[in-house]
């Protein structure tokens, strides 16, 4: 199955509104998590007030970013790939070039990124990109540059980002950055740091503004959208420390969504990446209160199995969360639901494996992101435990889960047939230059032919036929939504 941001195809090159008084070029690619693109609008809003416009020609650029990711090897793998490709590049065409590496990866490398890879100049984490002007400047007196100290503060709330490559209708808003759940397989919490949040007023001021731009849908970003909380400032753990009239008007992730979706009723509101442990009923009653709140919630699991979900530190049983998968139900029947899955984790046997497969037939979701375990450097998982799975054994248990979700997608797309559906027009659809594509709120992808609509539209459409992953219909009119 594709993942949400598939870190195996070639990162996506992006485009910023072009000033006419900047006279470099910056070339910027993104790999990874939603979180990564956001954090690249980041980037270049800042490089853009330092002269930069971007370009999609690496030849020509003066300066090339790649914003990485260190969740699994095959990713790093692939942006070592991309390091070659820019040294081939600026020997044959850009002796000048300045290379770079931005996110995750360079958390996680640091230093070595500059020993081993001659062809980077600088390497900056993700809380540092308000020092790249400082640090471009060492780089163009000849000297190499770092900066990838975590923040306990740094949500970047104060920076406007610029819409990236967009197609002007969706647009994601971060809302918090770091993780504080140490799950044994993930790098995260090194990379990205600790948990904190932004200040909702900027976060509802960001929503108003990309409304008025004309933006239809945003998705909230973060680590862990559940874990949400401000009360003024500071890490999640010092909330003990705040007064009681900052807790009494405290703002949790339930009433940062009734915020957004009452400051735009007709603006569609989606989220991610929730945590099981973390999503609480209230949230759930708040979808259900707000039409303009999607009804999809993406929802990792990454094993059926108690023993393998305690050996990765994961802070939720298989009962607990097949009650909340129960509670969803129940106060959204209509809610979608995905998953992430994780086969092959150390000492993964098979019947952890069937716990696993019995709980994909339990909860049939609509789609998901499977992967085998990957060894992470420097996790818990990687210190403690020996990956003693073998790789046929993975390959098998993965294409298994694949092939089981492919099943339940179809059960549920199927669910759509002769009924209509709320469609949002995102872009024309890839195999048809006479049809739109868009997504349902469950996060469902629907084709139809163009018509007379466009581009940003609501409609409504008579599904006729469907895949396992795509709806196809006949559009009957725009919906009240407009």
């Amino acid at each position: 199955m594709e993942k949400i941001i598939d870190e195996n195809k070639q990162g996506e090159s992006l485009i910023l509104e072009q000033k006419e008084d900047n006279k470099r070029k910056l070339f910027i690619e993104s790999y990874g998590c939603a979180m990564n693109f956001s954090d690249s609008e980041i980037v270049a809003s800042i490089m853009a007030n330092q002269g930069f416009n971007t370009t999609q020609k690496l030849e020509e650029a003066d300066l090339v970013l790649v914003n990485t990711c260190s969740i699994r090897d095959k990713a790093e793998q692939t942006i070592r790939k991309r390091l070659e490709k820019y040294n081939a590049v600026k020997r044959a065409h850009n002796p000048k070039m300045k290379v770079g590496v931005l996110g995750c990866m360079a958390e996680r490398l640091k230093t070595k990124f500059l020993e081993e890879e001659k062809i980077v100049d600088l390497v900056v984490g993700p809380d540092a990109y308000k020092d790249l002007p400082n640090l471009l400047a060492e780089v163009d007196e000849g000297r190499d540059a770092i900066n990838v100290i975590l923040s306990k503060e740094e949500t970047y709330g104060d920076i406007s980002p610029v819409r990236l490559n967009t197609n002007g209708v969706t647009a994601f808003v971060s809302i918090t950055r770091g993780c504080d759940n140490m799950c044994t397989f993930c790098v995260v919490p090194f990379t990205r740091g600790r948990e904190r949040s932004r200040d909702p007023q900027s976060i509802i001021e960001e929503v108003n503004d990309l409304w008025h731009k004309g933006f239809k849908e945003i998705t909230l970003l973060g680590q862990n959208v559940d874990s949400y909380l401000w009360y003024g400032g500071g890490l999640k753990k010092d909330f003990g420390k705040a007064s009681d009239i900052q807790k009494a008007s405290s703002v949790n992730f339930s009433k940062l969504l009734e915020l957004c979706a009452k400051a735009q009723p007709k603006m569609r509101i989606r989220f991610s990446t929730s945590n099981p442990q973390d999503l609480t009923l209230d949230v759930i009653e708040t979808m259900a209160k707000y039409n303009n709140i999607c009804n999809h919630i993406h929802l990792p699991v990454q094993s059926g199995s108690d023993r393998i979900l305690k050996e990765m530190n994961r802070l939720h049983t298989r009962k607990e969360y097949m009650n909340l998968i129960d509670n969803i139900r129940q106060i959204i029947p209509n809610c979608a639901i995905s998953q992430d899955m994780i086969v092959g984790f150390p000492t993964e046997t098979e019947d952890d494996f069937q716990d696993t497969v019995s709980l994909m037939n339990y909860v049939k979701y609509n789609f998901g992101y499977m992967f085998t375990y990957s060894e992470r450097p420097g996790t818990m998982a990687e210190r403690k435990m020996e990956d003693d799975v073998p790789e046929e054994v993975k390959k098998r248990r993965l294409q298994d889960i694949v092939d089981l979700q492919r099943e339940h997608s179809e059960i549920k797309t199927k669910e759509h047939l002769d009924t209509i559906v709320e469609v949002l027009i995102e872009k024309e659809s890839k195999k048809s230059k006479l049809q739109w594509s868009g997504r349902t709120p469950q996060n469902i992808v629907a084709v139809f032919p163009k018509a007379h609509y466009k581009i940003g539209d609501f409609v409504n459409v008579k599904v006729t036929d469907c895949t396992s992953a795509t709806l196809i219909g006949e559009a009957i009119g725009l919906s009240d939504n407009n």
